[in-house]
């Protein structure tokens, strides 16, 4: 990491059937204005639907322009809006709002993703993901970008700058070339598919080709944004740190033999293979040795499969910003130089 480069954090807002929807909200909040307070440069949410044990947001943008009444600097992001479920001229008109309302802090992430449930929920086939989305980016570009949209009219509010903020999410080759050509951010996952004869390789590894791509699809002089997330927690002890992040894989193992994903074979480790956990000296080695996340232009932290308790959160935000992130370079100096 340079100090040029940003620092995120990104919630799933993970939850579950039987807690308070307005409890899960204001912990999140409450781990977006600690960010803020330490000199993260975006938070970032995910969108889900239906199904708190993957993530208990449906409506990202009405979370976030919340959230932009209450912080005043820090970035906030969609990572992502499922686009193919969403009409894309509301998309537009939600982001334009939000973007008009926060002072242009809007970072726009969208991706084809969103669980099969997510896909019956809206009546649309699971198998036509991509063409969903293909189609209805294009007509998002359209509002984005001040094109006439019905009987020449175009987008109000006008969404000025949103498209040179907007961000794609992919775990294939041919979507980081998609973003690339497009002029857009390319997001990366906290976990990706190994193909065949990659299975020993990690994380950043399997995600270089992907970096590589988009680079290369860039339009000539546009500048790279790579946003890379990752599965960090922090704390001050390696045996507390390992121990609450085993707690937290079997939980989630759980979660993914409901869904048929998992046959209870796989061990906490198995869950854990891309996460990076313990204290902030080993934590600053391991992500210092990826090199997708050094090729970042933004370094996105986030605390699932684990999500221990909202103390335990907290604290490793506090160490990531304190102890983490400085050793790896940052200083906080785009939020310094870029304050609306």
């Amino acid at each position: 990491m340079t100090e040029d480069k940003r620092l995120g954090w990104f919630t799933r807002l993970v939850g579950d059937e039987g807690r308070d929807a307005g409890e899960l909200y204001r912990d999140a909040l409450a781990q977006f204005v600690l960010a803020e307070e330490l000199g993260f440069d975006v938070g970032w949410v995910a969108q889900h639907h239906v199904d708190p044990a993957e993530g208990g947001l449906p409506s990202p943008f009405v979370f976030l322009a919340h959230a932009a009444a209450r912080l005043s600097v820090i970035r906030l992001g969609t990572a992502i809006v499922t686009l193919g479920l969403e009409d894309p001229v509301r998309v537009a008109e939600d982001a334009a709002v939000l973007d008009a309302l926060s002072g242009g802090r809007l970072e726009l992430g969208l991706g084809t993703g969103g669980s099969a449930s997510a896909f019956a929920l809206f009546a649309q086939a699971d198998a036509d993901r991509r063409a969903l989305y293909d189609n209805k980016i294009s007509r998002l570009t359209a509002a984005l970008s001040g094109s006439e949209i019905v009987d020449d009219k175009r987008l109000y509010p006008r969404a000025t700058g949103l498209l040179e903020r907007r961000w794609q999410a992919t775990f294939s080759v041919s979507g980081a070339v998609r973003a690339g050509e497009s002029g857009d951010g390319l997001l990366l996952s906290r976990t990706q598919p190994r193909e065949p004869g990659l299975e020993g390789a990690t994380l950043g590894e399997v995600q270089q080709p992907l970096i590589e791509a988009y680079r290369e699809a860039l339009p000539a002089g546009a500048k790279p944004r790579i946003g890379v997330s990752r599965s960090v927690f922090v704390a001050d002890d390696h045996e507390v740190a390992l121990e609450l992040a085993r707690r937290g894989a079997l939980r989630f193992r759980g979660y993914l033999e409901r869904l048929g994903l998992a046959d209870g074979s796989e061990s906490a480790e198995d869950i854990l293979r891309d996460s990076v956990v313990g204290t902030p000296d080993e934590v600053t080695d391991l992500l210092a040795a990826d090199p997708a996340a050094q090729q970042s232009t933004d370094l996105i932290f986030q605390v699932h499969p684990i999500d221990p308790d909202q103390a335990a959160t907290l604290h490793s935000i506090e160490l990531i910003a304190t102890k983490v992130a400085p050793r790896l370079g940052w200083n906080g100096a785009y939020r310094k130089e870029s304050r609306p």
